[in-house]
C-alpha cells in the first residue's frame, strides 16, 4: 500500500489535517509538539486505499528530551512514497520554516520524494493593505492571500494547494490532488489493480 507521510513545522496543523482526512481522533492542540508520536491510518479516497502518517513536528533547533520521539518521524519520512509538507501560511515565518523543513529533508536524502506543498490555516491569515496614497514598496505584510496564492502557484504548478483543514475550505481540491498523486505511485507500483480506478458508462453495465 502506497505510504504517504504529513511533514512540516511544528503547529502548522497536521494533527488536524489527518484527523480531517481519515476521520479518526489524533490529538491536536495549538503549541508546539502536540504531537510527539507517529500515527499511522488506513485513508480512502474514493476507492483508493493508502497509509497516512502524521509525524512529529519538525524545528530549528529540537529540544534534547525530543530526540528520541523525532527517530521515529525520520523513519517514517524516510519509509514515505508522498511527502505532504504542511505549512501555517498564517505564520509571519512561514517561508523560514519551509527552509527548515527542506534543508532536514535533504539531510534525510528525501527531497527527491514526491511532495506536495499544503499551505493551511487560509482562515487564519491576515495582512496589512496599503493606504492609496502610499508609495512606499510593499513589504510581505502587505502581501493578500490571494497574491499569495498567485506567486507560489507560479512556482510549485499544481504541487500546492491553499486550505485551511479546521473549517474545511478548499478541502475536495485538496482530496483531489492527493488522489491523483496516490494513484500515479499505485498504478506504477501495482499494475494488475487498476481495476480500482476503472468507470463504468450504464452501456457497459447492461
Amino acid at each position: 500500500m502506497v505510504r504517504v507521510a504529513l511533514v512540516g513545522y511544528t503547529n502548522v496543523g497536521k494533527s488536524t489535517l489527518m484527523n480531517v482526512l481519515s476521520k479518526s481522533d489524533v490529538f491536536a492542540e495549538n503549541k508546539l509538539f502536540a504531537t510527539l508520536d507517529t500515527t499511522v491510518r488506513k485513508v480512502i479516497i474514493d476507492n483508493l486505499p493508502f497509509l497516512l502518517t502524521d509525524t512529529v513536528g519538525f524545528i530549528r533547533k529540537l529540544p534534547h528530551d525530543l530526540v528520541e520521539s523525532f527517530k521515529s518521524t525520520l523513519d517514517e519520512v524516510r519509509e514515505a512514497d508522498l511527502l505532504l509538507h504542511v505549512v501555517d501560511i498564517s505564520h509571519p515565518g512561514f517561508e523560514e520554516q519551509i527552509e527548515v523543513v527542506n534543508k532536514t529533508l535533504a539531510e534525510l536524502d528525501a527531497a527527491s520524494k514526491p511532495m506536495v506543498l499544503v499551505f493551511n490555516k487560509i482562515d487564519a491569515f491576515t495582512y496589512v493593505e496599503k493606504e492609496a496614497d502610499d508609495l512606499t514598496p510593499p513589504t510581505k505584510e502587505n502581501q493578500s492571500l490571494a497574491e499569495l496564492e498567485q506567486s507560489w502557484m507560479a512556482r510549485m504548478g499544481s504541487d500546492c494547494v491553499f486550505i485551511s483543514a479546521r473549517n474545511l475550505s478548499n478541502l475536495n481540491a485538496f482530496k483531489q490532488l492527493v488522489y491523483e498523486r496516490v494513484k500515479a505511485i499505485h498504478v506504477t507500483r501495482f499494475p494488475y489493480n487498476d481495476f480500482l480506478f476503472q468507470t463504468y458508462e450504464s452501456d457497459d453495465l447492461e
